[in-house]
């Protein structure tokens, strides 16, 4: 199998900023490229030498649209995302046509609430499982717990809010419990502690209504590192095993840094 056989060079359609260094965009998508939601994409862009640098990047699009999407952070002087955030409509972005990742739904059984916990870039695996239909009957509760540093981070937010009024999704969206969390500033109303520290001292179940508990909790989790290692760390020590292909439990999560 030669070098281009592996994957497909597709087209920027669209570009959204959301501050200077958050954005989305969408690609062209290949016909044969399959993937479930929560998985991520490997992304190549080429260099003057003709090299290619790869990157791992989860999947913002549902898995029937006919495009994909993805969020990205611009790392000052990134040998990636640097030559990405300037590339504009038209541009090439290869994509391998192999799926990645077991940040999935499927890594679980016999649970009634479904929690996904995000940080920044992290929330893009996430906006695809919402998409999903299968997502929204599987469980009783779908909690959604986004921290970011400052609010003008919160993205997605429209995509979000519009589950209540999707004509597939609208039915279900009463069992969405949304808690944005802003880090870095003190707004009314809105949590400002990290995600571990929330679930530590009781927050994030009292902002949410419900409960963690190890029969009914399912728990997805995607972010920095340091989040993924803590919260990680907090759900075993009390009781949560994570989920291995042979044996399902109660954590699903993935680092792509």
């Amino acid at each position: 199998m030669s070098k281009e056989d592996k994957y497909t060079a597709e087209k920027i359609t669209e570009l959204r900023t959301w501050t200077p260094h958050l954005f989305s965009f969408k690609l062209t998508r290949f016909s044969g490229y399959r993937f479930v939601p929560g998985q991520f994409a490997r992304l190549g862009l080429k260099k003057e030498d003709g090299s290619i640098v790869w990157r791992a990047y989860s999947i913002v699009s549902a898995s029937y649209d006919e495009f994909l999407e993805f969020f990205s952070i611009v790392v000052p002087g990134g040998e990636f995302t640097s030559r990405l955030a300037e590339l504009e409509v038209g541009d090439e972005v290869l994509v391998e046509k192999l799926n990645y990742g077991f940040l999935t739904t499927s890594r679980f059984e016999q649970g009634k609430d479904l929690w996904m916990l995000a940080t920044g870039t992290g929330l893009a695996p996430f906006i695809s499982i919402l998409q999903e239909l299968d997502t929204w009957e599987d469980y009783e509760n779908i909690v959604l717990a986004y921290s970011v540093r400052e609010s003008n981070e919160l993205a997605y937010l429209d995509t979000i809010e519009g589950l209540k009024q999707h004509e597939y999704f609208g039915d279900f969206a009463h069992k969405l419990k949304f808690v944005p969390i802003v880090t870095r500033e003190n707004i009314d109303g809105m949590l400002s502690e990290r995600i571990p520290v929330l679930l530590e001292n009781g927050e994030l179940e009292r902002a949410v209504g419900i409960k963690l508990d190890a029969v009914r909790s399912r728990i997805m989790i995607c972010g920095n590192p340091e989040m993924i290692d803590d919260t990680r760390k907090w759900f075993v020590d009390n009781g949560y095993t994570i989920s291995r292909r042979s044996k399902p439990g109660h954590l699903a999560l993935e680092n792509l840094w």
